[in-house]
């Protein structure tokens, strides 16, 4: 059920992986949909998800509070996807993108008269926590409830789907590497879920009054531990590589160095921040709502992975396939 109003959402972070999705989903309720991006010049493959004229990207960047309140203008719903999951050593862009740009978009939202404002966070987030990331997504969380009372929360565990950064990374690193690494010995737990599930659950937050105020937490139908996971990409990618235990002290000082990559603009393969978060499992908490009380089946690993990690397969396509394996 919609809510009554202009019927307009406003996503920031829509063009991004999950982003993406949700527009999709919101599209599909008939909904006319604002997308604040840096650069909406090369945001145009976001209007064929909806209708003529549906679908808008604009421009806004949540660090400049003047192009947030102009993003929003008007708009019923607001819906904050806008995330990083790593930062150059000493910088302080956790704290300014999760926390400060979340609290911007969080008051311009309630300044404008929005209805309602979904807040993307992620399971984990924990105030006390020894990761950086964790701890300024907490704070965002806190920073957005207090400046929009009946906020909703999203809590997502690891998202996988075409194009994600869990899977694709770590398959495509066993295609450069004799070994993949066995953080902490490979039994921290994941409870990995898929990209349209997470897409569709924020649209019902969004649009339907009851998840008012409450946070959310998304997690697929398996929980599954790290070294799962590295097994079930070498039987999908044909690249069976030795897994090589590295205790948290370690790969904390492994995640050290590789961070040192962000100086010169590329991307880490780890960051320490990411180990120390590997330490807690990232599971839905017992009693926490869910997919299936928005009323949506989820989707397990097996069903989709495979239809993207063939590419790291020797052949591609036309490589041999797996035997199928249960996930």
């Amino acid at each position: 059920m919609m809510p009554s109003g202009s019927g307009l959402v406003t996503v920031f972070g829509g063009s991004g992986f999950v982003g993406t999705q949700v527009v999709r989903s919101l599209a599909r309720r008939g909904l006319r949909i604002r997308v604040a991006v840096r650069n909406p010049n090369l945001a145009h493959d976001l209007k064929p998800l909806g209708d003529v004229g549906q679908v808008m990207p604009i421009y806004g960047d949540i660090t400049d509070p003047a192009t947030v309140k102009s993003a929003v203008a008007g708009a019923d719903i607001v819906i904050n996807l806008v995330g990083i999951l790593y930062e150059r050593p000493g910088s302080k862009a956790f704290e300014h993108i999760h926390v400060d740009g979340a609290r911007t978009v969080a008051e311009a939202a309630r300044e404008a008269g929005a209805r309602h404002f979904v807040q993307m966070s992620a399971i984990g987030a924990d105030a006390e926590s020894g990761s950086a990331y964790a701890r300024s997504k907490a704070r965002g969380e806190a920073a957005v409830k207090d400046a929009f009372p009946g906020a909703s929360i999203v809590r997502p565990s690891i998202v996988f789907g075409p194009g994600d950064g869990f899977f694709n990374r770590f398959a495509a690193l066993s295609g450069l590497t004799p070994a993949l690494p066995l953080i902490g010995g490979g039994q921290s737990r994941f409870q990995p879920v898929f990209v349209g599930d997470v897409a569709e659950a924020v649209a019902r937050v969004a649009t339907e009054g009851a998840w008012a105020g409450q946070t959310v937490e998304l997690g697929g139908p398996a929980i599954v531990t790290f070294e799962e996971v590295l097994k079930m990409i070498a039987h999908e990618t044909g690249r069976h590589r030795m897994l090589l235990p590295l205790p948290f002290p370690v790969a904390r000082a492994i995640g050290s160095l590789a961070q040192l990559t962000t100086l010169v603009g590329l991307p880490p393969v780890l960051t320490r921040d990411q180990v120390v978060m590997m330490q807690t499992d990232n599971v839905v908490s017992d009693g926490a709502p869910g997919l299936t009380d928005l009323g949506i089946e989820p989707i397990g690993m097996a069903a989709v992975v495979p239809g993207y990690l063939w590419r790291y397969r020797r052949g591609g396509q036309f490589a041999e396939q797996p035997m199928a394996e249960a996930f």
